[in-house]
């Protein structure tokens, strides 16, 4: 390690090389071509694509590049706390406590105010109060289904998962961020059941 005499640009790149290790931190879905998982890096990068290309489905205005950041900030907490895989509820338990401890180190890295702004949209994004974070959550629930959908089943055949589990977690979420996303889901879903990559 060799940091920068300024001690703001110093916690910067400290912050910089510590989110680097999202990149290590593997998923249970797999890519569009199946042949490996995903890790969370690339789950946000992609998330981040998916919004600015989308952002016209959205259910109400939104600024495109908010729901970017937030895209990219959400799953820092991962570093820290892991993925949480969705049909996990014994994980689910403690989710909350953990990623709480993570916003808490792995924000408390960048000088305060900036660290700060960052933490306020990952907890806004949590909150799913506003048409920045609804749709940013929408696109966070939709993409793994499209995903799943793509690679014949993915977690949901690996998991053995039914129609009424996977609606249950997607439902609403989607649909607030996104009508048009969710009637598309709703197709692709009850179209992977018809193949048989999810159960009925």
């Amino acid at each position: 390690m060799f940091p920068p005499t300024d001690p703001r640009l110093a916690a910067q790149v400290g912050f910089i090389l510590e989110i680097d290790r999202l990149k290590g931190v593997v998923r249970r879905n797999l890519i569009a071509d199946a042949s490996r998982r995903e890790n969370t890096a690339e789950h946000s990068w992609h998330l981040a694509m998916l919004a600015g290309t989308l952002a016209e489905h959205a259910a109400t205005d939104v600024d495109v590049a908010r729901v970017t950041r937030m895209l990219l900030v959400h799953d820092l907490v991962e570093i820290d706390a892991g993925d949480t895989f969705y049909y996990d509820s014994v994980a689910e338990v403690d989710q909350a406590e953990r990623e709480q401890r993570g916003a808490d180190r792995i924000f408390g890295l960048l000088p305060a105010a900036q660290g700060g702004e960052l933490r306020d949209l990952w907890e806004e994004f949590e909150a799913r109060e506003t048409p920045d974070a609804r749709f940013a959550k929408a696109i966070d629930r939709f993409q793994p289904c499209l995903l799943n959908f793509h690679t014949e089943g993915g977690t949901w055949r690996e998991y053995d998962l039914t129609r009424t589990e996977v609606l249950a977690k997607q439902g609403s979420t989607i649909e607030d961020g996104s009508p048009s996303l969710w009637a598309y889901t709703l197709e692709l879903i009850d179209e992977a059941v018809r193949r048989g990559y999810l159960k009925p």
